[in-house]
């Protein structure tokens, strides 16, 4: 069947991509807040260092956090060989940005006082060498996520949210024990591909995007969906029910909706925002 539902009309652009219904009663056009303009290269350097202490205290929240596993990087938007990420022995829910690593393509230290994680260092390295447009990538070993990856296998299009992940999430079907080779981040790096996510089999996910808010989000967004996939497969052996998949034709059409980057930016953005109320904005400093 083809798809029932349809763009927006009469909206401008930014909005009709973003789902966002913005006219008032006088005819006032309303526009949905998006990824801002900086003046300059330090502004873009501090945002997206604010926003990746946000990343991790949003993390801790959802209890993505086990012992020292688990980083999320971006890429430095004036050393762009480099990147920041999360020094290793600190816990996500107390990461400012005055704590966060920046470090060179040879995994040295530029700016910070603490060792990084070498398995973080050999996977987002290669990845950010790999994929000029990714800024920022998530790792970490949720519960679901990595429950779901024992299995080795993609995630069925079951939900309006698995079509986020719709042909654009791959699987890594290999366990080598913990990421210390460059060797491995190369290959982990060929395992995504062109895409946003990666199944890492009997590990965890693996998320890229163009800003760290999209990336963060599509790693939410993708631990809750193995955990929806998790509770179908056992309820449909028990129940003897079938799964119903979603075809392939409004799979794709829905794809283009929920499943961009600048959805995936726009989508966190609640979520920074809890959590710069609930904090205080204690992470900015």
């Amino acid at each position: 069947m083809a798809p029932s539902a349809t763009t927006l009309v009469g909206e401008i652009e930014s909005n009709q991509k973003l789902g966002a219904l913005g006219k008032t009663v006088s005819g006032k056009k309303l526009k949905i807040r998006s990824y801002p303009v900086f003046e300059t290269l330090e502004d873009e350097r501090l945002y997206r260092k604010q926003h990746l202490a946000a990343a991790f205290r949003v993390f801790a929240e959802r209890g993505f956090d086990e012992g020292v596993a688990g980083h999320i990087s971006v890429r430095d938007p004036i050393l762009t060989d480099h990147f920041w990420l999360n020094p290793l022995s600190q816990h996500f829910s107390q990461i400012c940005v005055s704590d966060l690593i920046l470090v060179n393509e040879a995994g040295d230290v530029v700016e910070g006082d603490e060792p990084i994680n070498a398995a973080a260092f050999a996977i987002h390295s290669e990845i950010h060498k790999a994929r000029p447009d990714v800024h920022a990538a998530c790792h970490a070993h949720s519960v679901y996520g990595k429950a779901f990856s024992v299995f080795g296998r993609e995630l069925d299009m079951i939900t309006q949210d698995a079509l986020r992940f719709y042909k654009s999430h791959s699987v890594y079907d290999h366990f080598g024990g913990i990421v210390l080779d460059r060797e491995e981040g190369i290959r982990i790096a060929k395992g995504l591909g062109s895409g946003k996510a990666c199944i890492l089999q009997n590990h965890g996910l693996l998320t890229v995007g163009q800003s760290v808010d999209e990336a963060a989000f599509w790693f939410m967004s993708l631990d809750k969906t193995c955990h929806a996939q998790l509770l179908v497969d056992a309820a449909s052996a028990g129940s003897g029910h079938e799964k119903r998949i979603i075809a392939d034709e409004e799979a794709a059409f829905t794809y283009e909706q929920v499943g961009g980057p600048m959805k995936g930016w726009l989508a966190f953005q609640g979520y920074y925002d809890e959590i710069f109320t609930k904090t205080n904005g204690s992470f900015l400093k």
